[in-house]
């Protein structure tokens, strides 16, 4: 490994796409301790927009080259597309180096846990960017759940909708299942990993996966049943045909009930160019703010304020010894579990039973 024990912490960003722009390059960047070191991307136009991001960076053409110097990093996070995740993330344990891995972990849960092992036999650091357990809204789920006033919570509902009525040219579009591709996987990573925080172990799988959009190769409209071993059960929908604004989650009790609207703002303020610590970072509309209550006797529930910076800041400490890294890998092998097992479920037409 590299030299974590210094004042700044170097770290090298395999891949440059939506991930690597978005996400990654500009939360290290953001947090204290840490510095983009390298970045490869073989796309020329990506390239120059990562030099001009990231001036301090050494910016690559390829993998080989980042590990050619990888004891010089202490650092890698994969965000390349999803069949080369297991690979990558393997290579950085064999050399030593603590890795982030981008969601979903892996194409399947047997390769997931494949990468579990490496890294515990090897004593090397690993945890996956579930940063969605750290937007606005499911922050402040988990504040509404705290309380109590839903009383005995027995149904979840999550959505995370878009309007792409024309499929996009990228692996995420493409039908081989080495690709992991499609809906489920990519937001399904998310919503599912949200509802195993809130409410546990599922043992029961049933899913509606279709392809509405023409020519689309892996599903753009899904739905997946859960039913979790404390006996609520979560609802949870993804579209790329979704034209209005639906509740973003829904939460029933048999005291209240409490629903928001809206999305968490954090990936379009880093696409603005706003950065974590800016007036506003994080910050929802107050217009978004949810209701919890009965009929008309309703209360507006302030919207947490988001906190993807969180992530990397425990990274960092877990780095320096001060502390666990934020997701622990074994939860996203659940979340591929009950991803299978919606993807079975679906093709046979039937609910699957998962072990307690």
């Amino acid at each position: 490994m590299g030299h974590a024990s210094s004042a700044e912490l170097r770290v090298g960003i395999l891949g440059y796409g939506i991930g690597g722009q978005r996400f990654h390059a500009p939360l290290v960047d953001a947090t204290p301790g840490l510095s983009v070191a390298t970045i490869v991307t073989g796309d020329p136009e990506r390239a120059r927009r990562a030099r001009a991001g990231y001036p301090q960076a050494r910016v690559v053409p390829t993998a080989d080259e980042l590990f050619d110097q990888v004891d010089s990093l202490d650092l890698v996070v994969v965000s390349t597309p999803n069949r080369t995740h297991v690979p990558l993330a393997l290579r950085a344990v064999e050399s030593g180096t603590p890795v982030v891995v981008d969601k979903p972990f892996a194409p399947t849960s047997a390769e997931a846990e494949q990468v579990v092992r490496a890294a515990e036999q090897a004593g090397v650091g690993l945890t996956v960017f579930q940063n969605r357990r750290l937007d606005s809204d499911f922050l402040t789920v988990r504040k509404v759940l705290a309380s109590g006033r839903l009383g005995s919570v027995f149904r979840f509902e999550s959505r995370y909708d878009r309007w792409v009525p024309k499929p996009k040219e990228n692996w995420r579009e493409f039908g081989d299942p080495a690709e992991a591709g499609g809906l489920l996987y990519d937001l399904g990573a998310h919503i599912v990993d949200q509802a195993l925080q809130l409410f546990g172990p599922v043992t029961e799988v049933y899913a509606e996966l279709d392809r509405r959009r023409a020519g689309v190769a892996v599903d753009d409209d899904s739905f997946v049943a859960l039913r979790h071993a404390d006996g609520v059960r979560s609802h949870l929908w993804a579209s790329a045909l979704a034209g209005t604004r639906n509740p973003r989650f829904r939460v029933l009790g048999d005291q209240a009930t409490f629903t928001k609207y809206g999305l968490d703002v954090q990936e379009p303020q880093v696409i603005s160019g706003m950065r974590p610590g800016a007036p506003g970072w994080g910050v929802e509309p107050e217009s978004d703010a949810g209701l919890l209550g009965v009929n008309d006797q309703l209360e507006r529930i302030p919207t947490e304020r988001g906190r993807y910076e969180q992530f990397y800041a425990e990274v960092r400490d877990a780095l320096r010894g001060d502390g666990d890294f934020p997701v622990d890998p074994a939860g996203a092998v659940l979340t591929l579990r009950v991803i299978e097992a919606a993807r079975t479920a679906a093709a046979e037409r039937r609910v699957v039973t998962l072990p307690a």
